[in-house]
């Protein structure tokens, strides 16, 4: 079925995105996956062509598309490519970026945003710790008043850009005993005394993506540093957090649909028992289900990123998008890996990748167990 949500504009920017990545990324994702990062010459150049400050106004480098189909579009073709590759730079470009355009000051503005958006300063968000996963609101992390400055100490974990990133937006507990009303937001950044990092962890997936643990030991941060009012971080997460669900959402449907394309490819070409085995009745059945939901699901999500458009996407929404895309994706994904038999079991193949990447999302931006709950108690449940 046509997509109907784009226009010219959009798909000049889609020609732009995928020239991009197929000069910058794609011959070099063997390069990525070895150093277990994207090197900071991609993020420069993608920066250079305007994909990281979608998000910012044009005062402080950005192009401030206001129609946020165009990150859709980036997010889309990024996915396409690799999963992390997606991950990182968006992770920067749409989840860090509203933080940093509608909380921080004037002054932290000029500060940071210029190399935000030349990929000068690469960001990342520290809101998971060790023992909380998705509780939000049992941070552990605290950030105590000391005259003009915070002193924070505690952890954070599986932090996307983690060990690359120059500024850290970090969720942290200034009034003990409030719950998510006392959490605040500040931009700890790189050579902060007491500021460490861990090794980049070894994942299952989403290999050339940068992941790391974050230590914070009596590190001083100065107020001027603080995003956002005090104690109102949780608030300023909630606000956020349906875009990044979006976001994600985006992502999930354009990677299984990827991968579709190049099985159906593959079971058209391999032949067994003196036919291709896309002609079994099974296999044709399964794939045209496939092909449905990834079709349906897609026009879910096209909805939901016009609801945003309009300011009218509601979190149950986005926490539908959420965990639908991600559960999609992974039985899509799976029965990818079924059609190419142990081929598809194989790191050279492709969808062997791809099917190991998947499996975080439908872990990350929320489990999908916290989405159904969110859904249910919409319900009244």
């Amino acid at each position: 079925m046509k997509r109907r949500i784009f226009d010219e504009d959009h798909e000049a920017f889609r020609a732009s995105a995928r020239a991009f990545l197929e000069r910058e990324v794609t011959p070099r994702l063997e390069e990525f996956i070895e150093a277990k990062a994207i090197p900071r010459d991609v993020w420069i150049e993608a920066g250079k062509q305007g994909f990281l400050g979608l998000e910012i106004p044009e005062e402080y480098g950005g192009s401030e598309a206001g129609d946020y189909r165009f990150n859709a579009v980036l997010g889309e073709e990024m996915s396409r490519v690799s999963a992390a590759v997606s991950s990182c730079l968006g992770i920067h470009g749409d989840v860090v970026a509203p933080y940093l355009r509608d909380l921080c000051t004037e002054e932290q503005k000029q500060r940071w945003l210029p190399g935000f958006c030349t990929g000068e300063i690469v960001t990342a968000i520290g809101m998971t710790e060790p023992s909380g996963g998705s509780d939000l609101a049992a941070l552990k992390t605290t950030a105590v008043r000391d005259g003009d400055d915070w002193i924070v100490n505690g952890s954070k974990t599986f932090i996307t850009n983690g060990y690359s990133a120059d500024l850290v937006v970090v969720a942290a507990r200034t009034s003990p005993g409030q719950g998510a009303k006392g959490i605040t937001l500040f931009g700890i950044e790189t050579g902060m005394e007491g500021f460490t990092r861990g090794r980049k962890l070894d994942k299952v997936g989403q290999t050339e993506s940068d992941t790391a643990e974050l230590f914070f030991t009596d590190v001083r941060v100065p107020d001027a540093n603080r995003i956002g009012e005090v104690d109102r971080g949780f608030i300023s997460m909630m606000e956020r957090l349906p875009q990044e669900r979006l976001g994600a959402a985006v992502s999930n449907i354009a990677h299984a649909a990827a991968i579709l394309e190049e099985t159906l490819e593959y079971v058209k070409q391999r032949k067994a028992f003196g036919q291709s085995i896309g002609s079994f009745q099974h296999n044709k059945f399964l794939l045209a289900e496939l092909t449905t939901q990834i079709e349906v699901s897609q026009a879910f999500v096209d909805q939901c990123v016009l609801a945003f458009c309009d300011g009218e996407l509601s979190a149950v929404d986005a926490a539908k998008a959420k965990w639908w895309s991600a559960q999609v994706q992974n039985d899509v994904l799976d029965a990818c890996v079924q059609l190419y038999g142990g081929y598809g079991f194989m790191n050279e193949y492709r969808v062997a990748r791809a099917w190991r990447d998947a499996r975080v999302t439908k872990i990350w931006a929320g489990s999908n167990e916290i989405m159904k709950e969110l859904i249910g108690r919409d319900l009244g449940l």
